[in-house]
This record gives C-alpha cells, sequence and structure tokens, in this order.
C-alpha cells in the first residue's frame, strides 16, 4: 500500500512509519520543513511538504494514497473539524482511514486510588469532562467507516511507553531534578494500561492491512501503578520517592498534568485487537524502560 503519515515526525508517527516501511510499504510523511523531512527520511518514509492547516492540500495528498494514518496533535474541535474534512475529502475512494484516539478518554479521577474498572474496545464508559470532545470525533470515524463511504477506523492507546519515549515517565524524571524526590498523588496505586511504542506501531500495520472499517481497536500489554513507576525511577536516581496532595501536584506539575496524569486511573483491555487482528505484544514490562538516558537527562543525569 502507499500509506500517508500525518504526525510522521512524532514519536508514535515515526515508529509506525518504520515498521510500515519494513513491511514493504511505501510510506510518506508530511513535514513543514527541511529539518523534518530529515526526521521523516530517518523513519523510512518520503517527506511531503504539508501542514493540517491547508487542510485542501492535505486532502489532494491523501487521495494519491491507499491510507492515512492520523497520529498528529491538534485541539479537540480542530481535530474534530480536520477528521471531518478528510473523511469527506476521501469518500468513495477505498481510502483506508486510522484515527488515533487515546484512553485518557475512558480516565477517571480517582486522586490515586485504584479503580476496578477496565475498558475493553466496546464497553460503555461516562467520558472524561476533560476530553471527552473525542468521542464526537471516534465516533464520525467509525460511522464514516460503517457506512462504507470511507474505510475507517480508530485506534485508542493507552500510555505509550519505549526507547525514552514515556511522557509519564518524563515527567517523573523532570520532577525529580526540579524537588529532589520523586512524588506520586495519594496511594499513586491509580494507573494506565501501557503498551511498547513497537507493539503498538505493529498493531497499526495490522489494522491497515487487515482492520475491519469501523473498528476500535486497544492495544495492552500491561499495567503499572503511579507508586511502583516513582520507586522505580527514585532508585535509579538514588532519590526518595513519596506521596503529595493534589495542592502540591498541582506545585510540581501544573493542574492540567496533574489531573490528566497523576490523578486518575485509566484501564483498558485489548480483546478484539487481539482476537480479531491476531496482534499479541512482545514487550510487557514499562520498567525496563527506567534508566534510559532520555529520561535521566531530564533530571540533569547525563552520566
Amino acid at each position: 500500500m502507499r500509506i500517508l503519515i500525518i504526525g510522521a515526525t512524532g514519536f508514535l508517527g515515526s515508529h509506525v512509519a518504520r515498521n510500515l516501511a519494513r513491511a514493504g510499504h511505501e510510506v510518506s510523511g508530511l513535514s513543514r520543513s527541511a529539518e523534518k523531512d530529515e526526521a521523516v527520511t530517518a523513519s523510512g518514509a518520503v517527506p511531503l511538504r504539508g501542514d493540517l492547516s491547508d487542510r485542501e492540500n492535505v486532502i489532494e495528498t491523501m487521495s494519491r494514497h491507499d491510507a492515512t494514518v492520523y497520529a498528529a496533535q491538534l485541539m479537540l474541535q480542530a481535530e474534530y473539524d480536520t477528521l471531518f474534512a478528510m473523511a469527506q475529502g476521501v469518500a468513495g475512494r477505498g481510502h483506508r482511514l486510522l484515527f488515533t484516539s487515546g484512553t485518557g478518554l475512558l480516565s477517571q479521577r480517582t486522586d490515586g486510588a485504584w479503580s476496578e474498572d477496565c475498558f475493553a474496545e466496546d464497553d460503555a464508559f461516562i467520558p472524561s469532562r476533560h476530553i471527552g470532545f473525542r468521542l464526537v470525533t471516534e465516533t464520525l470515524v467509525r460511522q464514516a467507516g460503517h457506512s462504507g463511504t470511507v474505510q475507517a477506523m480508530v485506534v485508542r492507546p493507552p500510555m505509550i511507553w519505549g526507547n525514552g519515549g514515556c511522557g509519564h515517565l518524563r515527567m517523573f524524571y523532570s520532577d525529580a531534578g526540579k524537588s529532589g524526590n520523586v512524588g506520586y498523588l495519594g496511594a499513586g496505586l491509580n494507573l494506565y494500561s501501557n503498551v511498547h511504542v513497537e507493539d503498538l506501531a505493529e498493531l497499526y500495520r495490522l489494522a491497515l492491512e487487515n482492520g475491519v472499517p469501523g473498528a476500535l481497536y486497544h492495544a495492552v500489554a500491561g499495567e503499572v501503578n503511579n507508586r511502583i513507576m516513582a520507586q522505580a525511577v527514585a532508585n535509579d536516581l538514588g532519590l526518595a520517592a513519596r506521596s503529595v496532595d493534589f495542592a502540591e501536584g498541582v506545585r510540581r506539575w501544573g493542574k492540567f498534568e496533574t489531573l490528566i496524569g497523576m490523578a486518575t486511573c485509566s484501564r483498558s483491555r485489548s480483546p478484539r485487537a487481539r482476537r480479531e487482528l491476531g496482534w499479541v505484544p512482545r514487550h510487557a514490562d514499562l520498567l525496563t524502560d527506567i534508566g534510559h538516558p532520555v529520561y535521566r537527562t531530564l533530571a540533569g543525569r547525563a552520566d
């Protein structure tokens, strides 16, 4: 297939591009500058100049491909408007479209407590009030897939880790560098289910090749709660890990990051992806990412 990656210069997009290129697909990636061109080329894709602010150009570029992976990040309304335009722009052409959502949509504020709720792909849930509008975008994409106008699907990743790219671990290491210890909120028993970025990239390939239009796919390999993660980071740096309350969390991480990252629990399962796509993750232990040089640099440890 000729596949376009929107967000090819990002952490996830670059891994998806690399996986698809290795599988023999013709992969292109949108790029906004010569510097970004180099990043796209490094992932095995061909850089094509484009910007989501110019939707007509993006849709024209999509029309020269068999499939598009949307792995970019926009504000929620802009994201919806962009996916609406894309779905209309390639309607009736047999185009395959994968929209990247996220299990933050499922998140519940627990302030550090564990939640027994754990959601498979099509389980009912109450959307997060912070990013619940993304469910509207997911529904738009899935309905386009069900209608047959576009072979559209949604991938809803949990916490992504591997190769030094886990945003949650980056927060812990940055916090350690600023505070001299590693904080977690409340009991620290809350968590996001997780997946290694290379396993997630493999799921994208399987969905593009064999996915069912209108489907939603999760990609879950394991779970590690915040307290265990914080203690592992602290051990790596020779520091202490400790519980903080919400007010201190806001001072350390900011209100949004405290609410979305440290105060919530988001547990998910991926039976449809495993059954329908035959997806089997190879990396199960997030703690093997502890100590990566990228993280240690954030804590002021360049050794």
